[in-house]
């Protein structure tokens, strides 16, 4: 099956539509507890505005790149309603769910380095705006140790993601000096 061809505009509308639909219900741990379509928005927001990123299909992922991982959608859905690449690159970005948390964060880390460009990016993108959040509005339960682990972390997985755009490696490095001291 194919995706009709649409326009740049239509397809990020359609993705932050079906993304909004999907996470309506979700909430970041901040104390404003901020809904969760921020996020995902703030990731292609980064990519697009900070990176220079203007490949539709790359800012419709990032839009999307939590949408398997955290709520029922499936990569054949995305790959229904917004083509092969745009749902392999969201698939290539997606945590296995069905593994325990250490497993999933140390896969994160060993898989960096062998991702597509794409992924890369938008995997880049999210860290960086994890750690913006974190070191702005923390969840509202996390000590001071756990977000400075999240910051130590998300350094592990950047090392395998950078070299594919020079203004993203930069605006990680200075998300990470933000780190909670």
């Amino acid at each position: 099956m194919t995706t009709p061809t649409v326009s740049t505009a239509g397809l990020l509308t359609r993705a932050a539509s079906f993304a909004a639909i999907k996470h309506c219900a979700q909430r970041r741990k901040d104390v404003d507890a901020t809904p969760y379509i921020n996020h995902t928005l703030a990731v292609a927001a980064i990519l697009s505005e900070e990176g220079g990123v203007d490949d539709a299909e790359i800012l419709a992922a990032a839009i999307l790149h939590d949408t398997v991982e955290d709520t029922e959608a499936t990569l054949d859905e995305l790959t229904k309603l917004f083509g092969k690449r745009v749902a392999s690159i969201v698939g290539e970005v997606t945590d296995d769910m069905t593994l325990p948390k250490a497993e999933r964060k140390a896969k994160q880390i060993s898989s960096a380095a062998g991702k597509r460009r794409e992924a890369k990016l938008v995997k880049l993108a999210d860290k960086i705006s994890n750690l913006r959040d974190i070191a702005r509005t923390p969840p509202a339960n996390w000590s001071l140790t756990r977000r400075q682990e999240y910051f130590d972390f998300a350094a592990e997985v950047v090392k395998g993601l950078t070299g594919e755009n020079q203004a993203l490696d930069t605006a990680f490095t200075l998300a990470y000096e933000a780190r909670p001291k």
